[in-house]
């Protein structure tokens, strides 16, 4: 498992009204991030967009969590969990997170 540092105790705590949208191909390459995730996660959006999502992923986290979420959405179907991300500085933030697949011409 990837390995994500810096790590503190300190929680960011997101506004009822921020909302993290960001896309991935199949292999997990960021291909778009909104500005609130950017401004929730202290990342650039060259720091993120290309490279594996899993760089906001907190060490904390299981990687069969993951696991599962990647089985769902190459079978097509949504997925819904709770999910702790790392902030660059560190910190981390819960995401309510729903993932859904995109198909195109039938396939995902």
């Amino acid at each position: 498992m990837k390995k994500n540092f810096p790590v503190t105790q300190n929680e960011h705590i997101l506004t009822e009204n921020q909302r993290i949208i960001s896309s991935t191909d199949l292999k997990g390459v960021t291909t778009h991030v909104n500005q609130d995730f950017l401004d929730i996660s202290g990342f650039q959006e060259d720091e993120l967009i290309g490279k594996s999502h899993n760089v906001v992923r907190h060490p904390d986290m299981p990687p069969a969590a993951f696991a599962l979420l990647w089985q769902y959405l190459k079978d097509g179907k949504q997925w819904k969990g709770i999910v702790k991300n790392r902030c660059k500085n560190g910190d981390f933030y819960w995401v309510d997170a729903f993932v859904t697949p995109v198909k195109v011409n039938g396939e995902v």
